[in-house]
């Protein structure tokens, strides 16, 4: 069973930029489809952006240009950074390892974008 911690999260100005961490310990990840989702109370959760060892990422359309996905699998860490942040990106942010139908998430970290 792999664990799951995030970092990373803020208050950030819109049109700024913050970069999310979450490192993953008890397994590797080269594995696990590793992705960042987040939630707005009273919403689903939403994926944002996911990727697999090697693989190229994919993005939710609303962060397509303004997000970036990595994975080093050597560090057991993916990362999400975030550039041109909106007030619509404000939620908490999850970090999800997912292996043959199995999920694992962290605790999530909040990012707030307001002036």
């Amino acid at each position: 069973q792999v664990q799951l911690v995030e970092s990373g999260g803020g208050l950030v100005q819109p049109g700024g930029s913050l970069r999310l961490s979450c490192l993953a310990s008890n397994r590797g990840i080269a594995i696990y489809t590793m992705g960042w989702y987040r939630q707005v109370p009273g919403n689903q959760r939403e994926l944002v952006a996911s990727g697999i060892s090697g693989g190229r990422p994919e993005y939710a359309d609303s962060v397509k240009g303004r997000f970036t996905f990595s994975r080093d699998d050597a560090k057991n860490t993916v990362y999400l950074q975030m550039d041109n942040l909106k007030p619509e990106d404000t939620a908490v942010y999850y970090c999800n390892a997912a292996l043959l139908g199995r999920d694992f998430w962290g605790q999530g970290t909040q990012v707030t974008v307001s002036s």
